[in-house]
């Protein structure tokens, strides 16, 4: 026997080739043989597509972990410029104060981050060994089953699947349990789709008598090379007969029989298989499987405020230096003007507080509570605490279709006959008109059939047009499908009195109203795709021997190839206007000529390997003409609970919702529809295009067609995005609306990068299956919906929600919380370390440009911590509108959009508030009041502390129990320092009249002005929020 074969595709520069695979039990398994390049060993695999078949979603490495998250947060120059600030003071010539006073802030922002990164990526790492040690039964050369884990699998290997369970790679289904060769897979954690789809075995292996004999099968299976098209495969199966097969007949043994393969064949990794077990032949493995391609890597993300503390950092950090710089202008150039200069910049490092990144990240982690613990939004999960004050500032939500906006749950609601019509109320007339014609003679009419014989053959087409099988649950029979539609015609049917018995591969049971039972045999089915937009069926009757050419597809490509209806139009656009799935059902009757010719032509087209796909097209089209019209269906997708309301809102709110889809074009432009996403009556434009020549004319018509509302497939939009993505995308931003169809799960994250990179948009995304998982990591923030299509998506989301009415609340209310609370916790921060930055700046010039510090030791270490943190820290709980006036004008959603919370602007006003305050209080003690130097610090720090409290009590906006005990603490706090800290204030004097008298009008003289400014502000140009809840409560502006 041959221990080795040539393969196709082994090239060291390009291993995704075609490749060939053989079956042949003397060169399936392991002999522990060694590799060489392009052949197939004794191991099992083809040599050069050894691709580990593991599933890793980690994001660090365990050996570079704590090198790649400390070079993540060290590249933010906020973290660095404090890590050089800790380094400077192990040299005593720069040394200004306690070391811990500098590392720590430090080292616990840093613990914390590691210790959530690895947290995070633990977590993945279990997920990702629970997978990779899913046990299968890999067959092997002695014909006994081997249990291996899916992690050792290779191509090559065949491997048994059971009932239920995952597919460990993607592969060449060869048997099921089924005798017909079918079995039904979920592919919802591949495409989306929790239909289950028919897949078919190779027959040469189906009629293996057992699963252990397909060892016994020699043959080869070519393979295309791996690409992320998850709706398409081709292949070849080739059947090197040796005597085994007693189905051939006697003339053909010894000859090689080949037979095309197709996604009907297939088995994808991480598909379900469902309705019996499996047993398939790996062709691609790990990196190479349809799953891997369309993933991609996780990433971690930034926030925007995070990016703009950044940025203020810098500004703030320039401040420190031009300051320092002018302090040693002032002092006069000496040696040691440089020393004295890294001297005054860690003196004046205050003006960057450290403590900011630790106030935030806490404040992001209580952020993350209050979401989790709203009972409004219940099973709310906070799965990334880093992004959530980005919910406050979306402005486009991409969302998934299936599952996410819709049920996925098909219910019939009207048909049309040309003259007549039947909603679903109308049932028993349409099982009357279905009894009266099958009790007819059906006879050859020379005019139109009376309408029972038109309303027979109508549903008729509906019981026998589609790809339903009938599986047994509990003893009931159930319809499974690869389309939901097809469900719901069929149930329709069976609700009329025409039952779906029976189908198998070659043949459909039917019970007629009459009781009686008649066959059909399948001698060939058209699937649906994309480009056809239609599917078909060709069935002989055994009851007349007719044969029958059913056809069931879109509007737009059954109208050209149908008979000339004046009312099929205008039913369609009827029945679109109301949201419906329209199908338009036609049928023709085949003479035995013409099907032997068309079959024959259709064989030939089938075993092609050149454009084997346009081939069988172009022979099928021959028979596509002249239909006759039987009738048109409306078919309604139920839409998840209060989906209509929540896409207003957030419309009204200024979020753009996108609908990224791999369903149909009708379909999803129905839905569109029906859930308001497109509103009544907005122009809708189609842009479709084969080519690159197509879809240029295409866009340009489209940019002449302002406020339409735009529907894509997605052939056409790889053409846009690859040749114009950048004027593509600014005038896409402008629609209204945008669908995107027939999306595959790179197409989504892409759309998602481009909206990031072109239009500079806020980009949220919503899905619940595992094709959503590319667009949701590569969104700005990724929301996964926890539901029927499984826990991929709502995994690797930041937030987990369990319904899409809840995303309105989770950005209108803990998003807009979230956010200005972020923005005025990080002004606090920084006012607070500006501040006494001014003091130390202007104690510096005074007492002749000396770099010491006016407040050394435990009294730096408790201003931003024991005497003021929990006061300003008190701001998380701050609100300044109640969430009905947030759901109740949604558009105060705009302001925060733009941004204006933290901007340059803010920061400019906050530092001269910080500048004023900080001078007049240094001032005001040492020329006013005092010269003694720790009467002065007394004064200084305690007015210092108040105005800082009292700052805080003016900004907030809405009074709680937390922030009044916060208060009461702080202040109880600083009075029992006096005792505790003695030599660091005059104890004697601070209780003395005089003391507090002084303390009283530097902390009004520093407060009241900015006060009065900011109450001015308010009265003649109040922010919207404002404004809306003073009206409310009577006032009138």
């Amino acid at each position: 026997p041959r221990t080795w074969l040539r393969a196709f595709a082994s090239r060291k520069e390009d291993k995704r080739q075609p490749r060939i695979i053989p079956m042949n039990g003397c060169n399936l398994y392991a002999q522990n043989g060694k590799l060489k390049e392009n052949v197939v060993h004794d191991e099992g695999f083809v040599a050069g597509f050894a691709v580990p078949n593991v599933v890793r979603n980690q994001k660090y490495r365990a050996a570079t972990f704590v090198v790649e998250v400390l070079y993540e947060q060290f590249r933010f120059f906020f973290n660095l410029y404090f890590l050089l600030v800790a380094l400077s003071q192990f040299i005593p010539e720069l040394q200004v104060g306690f070391l811990f006073t500098y590392i720590a802030p430090l080292v616990f922002v840093l613990t914390v981050t590691l210790v959530k990164e690895g947290y995070d990526d633990y977590q993945r790492y279990v997920r990702d060994k629970e997978a990779n040690s899913q046990r299968y039964e890999r067959l092997q050369a002695d014909g006994k089953k081997k249990s291996v884990p899916s992690a050792d699998l290779k191509v090559g290997d065949v491997v048994f699947v059971p009932s239920g369970a995952r597919v460990p790679a993607d592969m060449l289904l060869l048997r099921t349990s089924d005798k017909s060769g079918t079995v039904f897979i979920r592919t919802d954690q591949l495409d989306g789709e929790t239909d289950w789809k028919l897949r078919r075995a190779i027959a040469g292996t189906q009629r293996s008598p057992s699963d252990d004999a397909i060892i016994n099968v020699r043959g080869s299976v070519w393979a295309d090379k791996p690409t992320k098209e998850i709706d398409s495969f081709i292949g070849n199966f080739t059947l090197e007969d040796d005597g085994l097969d007693d189905h051939l007949e006697s003339n053909s043994r010894g000859l090689e029989h080949v037979e095309p393969l197709s996604i009907d064949n297939t088995l994808w990794a991480n598909t379900i298989v469902c309705g019996g077990s499996a047993v398939g032949l790996v062709l691609y493995t790990g990196t190479d499987t349809r799953v891997a391609m369309n993933a991609d890597p996780p990433k971690s993300k930034v926030g925007l405020v995070d990016i703009e503390i950044n940025r203020l950092a810098k500004m703030l950090f320039a401040l420190s230096l031009v300051s320092s710089f002018v302090m040693v202008l002032l002092k006069g150039w000496t040696d040691t003007w440089f020393q004295s200069l890294f001297r005054f910049v860690i003196l004046f490092s205050s003006i960057i507080p450290i403590s900011l990144r630790v106030n935030i990240d806490m404040a992001k982690t209580a952020f993350s509570y209050f979401m989790m613990g709203d009972k409004e939004i219940p099973g709310t999960i906070v799965r990334s605490s880093f992004i959530p004050e980005e919910l406050g500032r979306i402005d486009y939500l991409l969302s998934d279709k299936t599952g996410t906006l819709t049920q996925n749950q098909m219910e019939m609601k009207e048909i049309h006959m040309g003259e007549v019509s039947f909603g679903r109320e109308a049932l028993n007339d349409v099982q009357s008109l279905l009894h009266q014609a099958f009790e007819m003679k059906e006879e050859a009419y020379r005019g139109r059939p009376p309408v029972q014989m038109r309303m027979r053959r109508l549903i008729e087409a509906l019981a026998l047009c589609h790809n339903v099988n009938v599986t047994l649950e509990d003893g009931t029979a159930i319809y499974q499908a690869s389309s939901p539609d097809e469900v719901a015609l069929v149930n329709y049917a069976k609700l009329t009195g025409l039952v779906l018995e029976d189908r198998t591969l070659t043949s459909i049971v039917l019970r007629r109203p009459t009781g009686e039972v008649v066959d059909y045999e399948i001698l060939n089915v058209f699937p649906f795709n994309s480009d056809t937009k239609r599917m078909g069926i060709i069935l002989r009757e055994h009851e007349t021997g007719r044969i029958l050419f059913l056809m069931k597809g879109a509007d737009a490509t059954m109208t050209p190839i149908v008979e000339f209806s004046d009312w099929l139009e205008e039913e369609c656009g009827n029945l679109a206007r109301k949201g419906l799935r329209t199908l338009v059902i036609a049928m023709k009757v085949l003479s035995k000529e013409e099907y032997a010719a068309f079959s024959q032509r259709y064989e030939l087209a089938k075993r092609s390997l050149q454009d084997r796909d346009a081939s069988m097209r172009t022979a099928v089209e021959e028979l596509e003409c002249n239909l006759t019209l039987l009738g048109l269906t409306g078919v309604e997708d139920k839409l998840q609970d209060q989906v209509n309301s929540t896409l207003e809102t957030l419309r009204n709110a200024g979020v753009r919702v996108w609908m990224l889809t791999g369903d149909k074009v009708e379909t999803a432009t129905c839905i569109a529809i029906s859930s308001h996403l497109f509103a009544r009556n907005a122009p809708i434009f189609h842009l479709l295009a084969a080519n690159k020549e197509q879809a240029e004319e295409e866009f340009k018509r489209f940019q002449k067609k302002p406020g339409a509302c735009l529907v894509i497939d997605g052939r056409s939009l790889s053409l846009c995005t690859d040749n114009f993505p950048r004027q593509f995308i600014e005038v896409a931003c402008k629609c209204p609306s945008v669908v995107c169809c027939r999306c595959l799960p790179t197409q989504k994250a892409l759309i998602v990068r481009l909206l990031k990179r072109h239009a500079k948009k806020r980009c949220a995304a919503i899905g619940d299956g595992g094709n959503d998982v590319a667009m949701i990591q590569a969104a700005d923030v990724g929301i996964g919906i926890e539901g029927k299509e499984g826990r991929q998506a709502s995994l690797a989301a930041d937030f987990s929600l369990t319904k899409f009415k809840h995303v309105s609340r989770l950005m209108l209310w803990h998003g807009r919380n979230s956010y200005t609370r972020t923005a005025r916790l990080s002004q606090f921060v920084i006012h607070r370390g500006l501040i006494i930055s001014m003091i130390q700046i202007v104690f510096s010039a005074i007492f002749y440009f000396a770099t010491i510090a006016i407040y050394s030791g435990w009294l730096v270490v408790g201003y931003s911590t024991v005497y003021t943190m929990l006061p300003v820290f008190s701001l998380v709980f701050d609100e300044d509108v109640d969430p009905d006036t947030a759901f109740m004008y949604p558009e105060l959603y705009k302001e925060l959009q733009k941004g204006r919370r933290l901007c340059t602007r803010t920061f400019l006003e906050w530092t001269f508030k910080s500048i004023y305050q900080g001078g007049v209080i240094m001032l005001l003690s040492i020329f006013l009041f005092d010269d003694s130097f720790l009467r002065i610090i007394s004064i200084t720090f305690t007015s210092l502390l108040l105005t800082e409290l009292l700052m805080v009590a003016l900004e907030i906006q809405k009074w709680k129990l937390l922030m009044i005990v916060s208060q009461i603490l702080s202040l109880a706090a600083y009075v029992l320092s006096f005792f505790l800290l003695p030599t660091y204030f005059d104890v004697g004097y601070i209780f003395s009249g005089s003391f507090w008298l002084k303390v009283t009008v530097i902390t009004l003289v520093s407060c009241l002005p900015v006060t009065i400014g900011k109450w001015l502000q308010r009265r003649c140009s109040p922010p919207a929020y404002l404004k809306i809840a003073r009206s409310r409560d009577g006032f009138d502006f």
